[in-house]
C-alpha cells in the first residue's frame, strides 16, 4: 500500500534542509510532522539545523566593536 505522507529519514532530512531555502508546501509540512511523531532522530536533526541557522545569523551580525 502506498502512503502519500510516509517519508524516510533521508527524505525528511532533505525537506528539513530545503525549508531553509524555501517554504514547504502543505503536503511536505504534513509529511514532516507525521514523521516526527514516529522518529526521534529527525526532530533532533531539525533542532541542530535551527541552532546552526541561529549561530550563523549571530555570526553575521557580530561586531567586534568597530
Amino acid at each position: 500500500m502506498n502512503y502519500p505522507f510516509r517519508r524516510t529519514c533521508r527524505q525528511v532530512a532533505a525537506l528539513i534542509l530545503a525549508r531553509e531555502d524555501r517554504a514547504l508546501n502543505v503536503g511536505e509540512r504534513l509529511a514532516v510532522r507525521i514523521h516526527f511523531l514516529v522518529c526521534k532522530a529527525c526532530p533532533n536533526f531539525a533542532q541542530e539545523v535551527r541552532t546552526m541557522r541561529q549561530s550563523m545569523q549571530a555570526w553575521r551580525n557580530y561586531s567586534d566593536g568597530e
